[in-house]
């Protein structure tokens, strides 16, 4: 797997394996804190930054895109339902106009805080249920990918969209002409077919450091990594998520980055620093 600029295809004979690791960070809210951000943000090359509508205020926000310039690190907009109570991992059927609004909405909250702190939205990734329910190609899954597109493309049609490697979601924005980076999760279990393992199963979050820092090293190098059940899923992805909320992410975020460098595994985003150009 050798990282070019999103949605290339092929390489240069020799060139270096590289890779983006991104987390979800400023998930906090108000006097509540989720996970060491400025610990995380220091580990990985792009931070996916909660926009209010899942998690995040507008201090919250505006700390968070501090440290990541702080640390030269690329800043996304971490769009979700509107679910705050359910940290955005609830199914929200709202109509297509009303989730164009909601995702330009948070869009706007992030660029302005960054504007005015001297930064710049690199790239755009959703979250949560609406990661995950843009992913499929069925009615609503499909009418919410059109949505979620329309808006960025409204925002700023040069800005990669994140999302699941193999997904309907991720042909949806080639065939707008939208950048895409396909992801790979590297402390969640895969089925078979390439989907996430649910939430709701047990062993659908991966706890090992040493294991999931293996996995994607494996994954890198072979485009593949094994399933539940053991059988190997191809996963193609340009970017890698190690989640900041789940018990041990510093930890095992600072393991997949070593074992990834002691590979010879270059990392580096896929998106354009933090600094206002």
């Amino acid at each position: 797997m050798t990282q070019q600029h999103p949605d290339e295809d092929g390489a240069a004979p020799g060139t270096a394996p590289l890779v983006d690791l991104n987390s979800d960070v400023g998930e906090g809210f108000g006097r509540w804190e989720l996970g060491d951000d400025a610990a995380v943000i220091a580990t990985v090359t792009s931070a996916n930054v909660a926009c209010g509508f899942h998690a995040g205020d507008p201090s919250t926000m505006a700390r968070t895109v501090r440290t990541a310039l702080e640390h030269d690190v690329a800043i996304g907009a971490h769009v979700s339902y509107r679910d705050l109570a359910g940290f955005g991992r609830r199914y929200v059927d709202a109509d297509e106009a009303e989730l164009i609004g909601d995702v330009l909405y948070q869009i706007g909250a992030l660029s302005g805080i960054c504007r005015a702190l001297g930064a710049r939205i690199g790239y755009v990734k959703p979250h949560g249920a609406l990661y995950n329910r843009i992913a499929d190609a069925d009615g609503a899954g499909a009418r919410h990918a059109r949505a979620v597109l329309e808006a960025v493309g409204q925002y700023d049609a040069d800005l990669p969209v994140v999302g699941l490697a193999g997904s309907a979601f991720l042909d949806q924005a080639r065939e707008a002409g939208l950048p895409v980076v396909a992801e790979a999760f590297a402390d969640r279990a895969y089925t078979p077919e390439g989907a996430l393992v649910s939430r709701r199963q047990p062993g659908s979050v991966l706890h090992d450091a040493e294991e999931v820092a293996a996995r994607m090293v494996t994954l890198v190098r072979t485009g593949a990594v094994p399933a539940v059940d053991g059988s190997p899923v191809r996963v193609e992805a340009q970017s890698i998520c190690v989640h900041g909320d789940s018990a041990g992410a510093v930890a095992m975020a600072r393991a997949v980055r070593a074992a990834l460098v002691d590979a010879g595994i270059g990392i580096r985003s896929f998106a354009p620093g933090p600094q206002a150009g």
